[in-house]
Protein backbone atom coordinates (compact mmCIF):
# COMPACT_ATOMS: atom_id res chain seq x y z
CA UNK A 1 0.00 0.00 0.00
CA UNK A 2 1.42 3.24 -0.93
CA UNK A 3 2.40 5.72 1.41
CA UNK A 4 0.16 8.74 2.01
CA UNK A 5 2.33 12.12 1.16
CA UNK A 6 0.03 15.25 0.35
CA UNK A 7 1.35 18.52 -1.22
CA UNK A 8 2.42 20.95 0.77
CA UNK A 9 3.89 18.20 3.34
CA UNK A 10 8.13 18.87 4.58
CA UNK A 11 10.07 15.42 4.49
CA UNK A 12 13.37 14.54 5.54
CA UNK A 13 15.55 12.96 2.68
CA UNK A 14 18.72 10.37 3.52
CA UNK A 15 20.58 11.64 1.01
CA UNK A 16 21.12 15.75 0.79
CA UNK A 17 20.75 17.80 -2.16
CA UNK A 18 24.25 19.34 -3.53
CA UNK A 19 23.77 22.43 -1.21
CA UNK A 20 23.49 20.88 1.83
CA UNK A 21 19.79 20.54 2.88
CA UNK A 22 18.06 17.48 2.93
CA UNK A 23 14.56 18.71 3.61
CA UNK A 24 11.88 18.86 0.97
CA UNK A 25 8.61 20.39 0.24
CA UNK A 26 6.20 18.68 -1.83
CA UNK A 27 5.02 21.04 -4.62
CA UNK A 28 3.06 18.19 -6.71
CA UNK A 29 1.93 14.65 -5.35
CA UNK A 30 1.05 11.70 -8.30
CA UNK A 31 3.11 8.94 -9.31
CA UNK A 32 6.30 11.02 -9.50
CA UNK A 33 6.62 13.92 -7.16
CA UNK A 34 7.84 17.54 -7.78
CA UNK A 35 9.58 18.54 -4.53
CA UNK A 36 11.23 22.12 -3.99
CA UNK A 37 14.83 22.06 -1.89
CA UNK A 38 14.00 24.29 1.04
CA UNK A 39 17.74 25.37 1.42
CA UNK A 40 18.49 26.59 -1.96
CA UNK A 41 14.74 26.50 -3.68
CA UNK A 42 15.83 24.51 -6.38
CA UNK A 43 13.02 22.19 -8.03
CA UNK A 44 13.50 18.27 -8.95
CA UNK A 45 11.16 15.24 -9.80
CA UNK A 46 11.05 12.08 -8.35
CA UNK A 47 9.47 8.71 -8.52
CA UNK A 48 6.97 7.75 -5.96
CA UNK A 49 8.79 4.96 -5.07
CA UNK A 50 12.04 5.94 -4.96
CA UNK A 51 10.94 8.59 -2.97
CA UNK A 52 9.02 6.40 -0.61
CA UNK A 53 12.30 4.75 -0.15
CA UNK A 54 14.37 7.69 0.68
CA UNK A 55 12.17 9.34 3.34
CA UNK A 56 13.73 9.39 7.01
CA UNK A 57 10.99 11.79 8.31
CA UNK A 58 8.31 14.03 8.34
CA UNK A 59 8.24 17.50 9.86
CA UNK A 60 4.86 18.65 11.46
CA UNK A 61 3.88 22.34 12.06
CA UNK A 62 1.55 21.73 15.64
Amino acid sequence: MPMVINEGDRLVLKKKHPCGGNVFTVERAGMDFRLRCETCGARLQIARRKLEKSITGRITEE
